[in-house]
């Protein structure tokens, strides 16, 4: 099998790695001899988080993605974040070390199905959620992420209708705080909605001292219990500069890496999941696809390559720029 039919079979480059490589030095060794940079997501394990160029969430990523001087991106995260990078920065080689890491909102808002739906309000706003393909980026106006999602909603003239895709829960939100009526699409996250309410008020009730934040795509019946909602980096924010010691943390459990760096000495308990699941907490098994392995084969080979449609390049790319510039 060559590489590319194994990219196309299994998502990545499944070659043997050399006898006694130590991965965390070969993979900065490649770096600086490919003249690339890493970028990762804060929901991918702890130990490429640590050896990462630039830890963000998908706004920050997509700020980075846009400026990044290299002749290679490599993306540990999901499919639909080394597109935006890709979108943006389109002359750059991007590498995603596991093509089939992909993402349960954008599998919720296939393109077909989209244009029917944006077919049914014609004059609407196209607001999408970043977490959604290039295709569904472009036949949006604004995409936005949940760090500026009331922003961008906000920006948009009062006699205009919205339509807003692909995450429902942070639509809602969004209508609750702006005051908005939108068309909202029915997608959701598989990780905010396998959050469990009964065993988080369980927890609650066990930790009385602990104060619950959340992630806006957690289901409304989590976000009314919460002290503090807010996008990734917010949360991180939140809890290193709080007075408080001891948090609940509603969202994927890979945010404790940074957050702890964040906030040393602080107590975080991952809120607890239906997944019997190693941490019983909330978990992506799509970014847990991006592991060492994968990242030094992905820079060894330059593969698995990222492409963008050119169909869609000049739309998807107007809907982000229209989202940097609010």
């Amino acid at each position: 099998m060559d590489l590319q039919e194994e990219v196309v079979k299994v998502g990545f480059i499944d070659r043997p790695l050399p006898e006694g490589v130590d991965l965390v030095k070969a993979i900065q060794l490649l770096k600086e001899q490919k003249n690339a940079v890493i970028l990762a997501h804060y929901y991918v394990a702890d130990e490429i988080q640590a050896i990462a160029d630039f830890v963000g969430d998908s706004y920050a990523l997509a700020q980075y993605s846009q400026k990044v001087n290299a002749s290679m991106i490599v993306f540990c995260g999901v499919h639909f974040m080394a597109e935006t990078a890709k979108i943006l920065n389109p002359n750059a080689k991007v590498i995603l070390p596991d093509l089939h890491a992909g993402c349960s909102l954008a599998d919720a808002a296939p393109e077909a199905a989209f244009r029917d739906f944006k077919a049914l309000h014609p004059d609407a706003v196209v607001v999408s959620y970043i977490n959604c393909t290039a295709a569904v980026k472009s036949m949006s106006d604004y995409i936005c992420t949940s760090s500026n999602a009331v922003d961008v909603v906000k920006a948009i003239p009062l006699d205009k209708e919205i339509i807003f895709a692909p995450d429902a829960n942070l639509g809602r939100y969004v209508e609750k705080v702006t005051g908005r009526k939108m068309h909202i699409w029915e997608g959701a996250c598989m990780v905010h909605v396998n959050i469990s309410d009964a065993k988080l008020a369980q927890l609650m009730e066990l930790r009385p001292e602990a104060i619950l934040i959340a992630h806006p795509e957690c289901p409304s019946s989590i976000l009314d219990k919460a002290a503090f909602i807010g996008s990734t980096k917010a949360l991180i924010d939140h809890v290193s500069k709080s007075d408080h010691h001891c948090f609940i943390v509603a969202t994927e459990a890979g945010i404790l890496f940074k957050m702890r760096e964040a906030a040393p000495g602080k107590i975080l308990i991952p809120a607890p999941s239906f997944e019997n699941n190693t941490c019983a907490c909330a978990e992506c098994p799509y970014m847990k696809m991006n592991t060492l392995e994968k990242l030094y084969n992905a820079l060894q080979y330059e593969l698995p390559m990222v492409h963008i449609d050119p169909h869609v390049q000049e739309g998807a790319l107007k809907a982000l720029q229209n989202m940097l510039s609010i």
